[in-house]
């Protein structure tokens, strides 16, 4: 099976979640290949999982003070901040049928590849179920995961740095007042790249691609002129409303 590999970009939030579904629509349709994907965000955003409700996760007040962005992605999973400058973030998106059944050992797959690009940077790295990379006990990585009619999307975050205090005002963990006691907290439960190997993001970005394209028929791709067209569409129409922000 050949695969399209679309190198790291930067976009907003609506635009990220938009080229997903976009893709899905294509491959689905036969008109794009499966797609391993990179990408920023910025400006920096939250993102919550489909069933969460906006209110309940996400300090608004805040993010708007901040300039940081809100976003519904169309898989589950908990709230995340996803930091410009402390992130990579990659997409799956390929046949449901290539990958195993099981839930776990779908997550266990591609969450694989990651653990290989860090082992080759020298962080030894272990998937944990349900789909949870640790270094040392502490979270570095974590993927959300749907399959829909025959196509399976998996996305996910690699921590490059940390930025807890801003994590901890746009998540409304900050109800509660900031300590030094939650911010050490937190370092005990998760970690990043910096706290482990001196690569720039750039090298980090390269050891990803090379662990994600190892063993497939893989070729740098661009978007088609039709999924530019749609995510744009999408970003619009469904990412940016309200309906969709707030439909819970």
């Amino acid at each position: 099976m050949k695969w399209r590999v679309i190198g790291l970009e930067t976009h907003d939030a609506y635009l990220n979640m938009a080229f997903d579904e976009a893709i899905s629509e294509s491959l689905r349709e036969g008109a794009s290949l499966p797609t391993i994907r990179f990408y920023n965000w910025e400006p920096s955003a939250v993102s919550i999982g489909y069933f969460q409700g906006i209110r309940d996760e996400v300090n608004l007040e805040v993010c708007r003070e901040l300039g940081v962005d809100c976003i519904r992605r169309w898989t589950g999973g908990g709230a995340v901040y996803h930091d410009f400058d402390g992130e990579i973030t990659y997409s799956v998106i390929a046949p449901a049928n290539i990958f195993p059944k099981n839930i776990i050992e779908s997550y266990g797959l591609i969450c694989g590849w990651l653990v290989r690009g860090l082992v080759s940077l020298g962080i030894e790295a272990e998937f944990r179920p349900v789909n949870d990379i640790l270094v040392k006990g502490k979270k570095i990585s974590g993927s959300a995961q749907t399959r829909r009619r025959g196509i399976l999307l998996q996305h996910g975050t690699l921590l490059y740095g940390l930025d807890l205090k801003t994590m901890f005002n746009v998540l409304n963990v900050s109800r509660q007042k900031i300590t030094d006691k939650m911010i050490k907290s937190a370092h005990e439960r998760v970690t990043c790249i910096q706290m482990h190997c001196g690569a720039g993001k750039k090298e980090v970005y390269e050891a990803l691609v090379n662990a994600f394209t190892d063993g497939k028929d893989c070729g740098a791709g661009i978007w088609s002129r039709d999924e530019l067209i749609r995510a744009k569409e999408l970003a619009e129409e469904k990412y940016k409303s309200s309906g969709w922000t707030y439909l819970r």
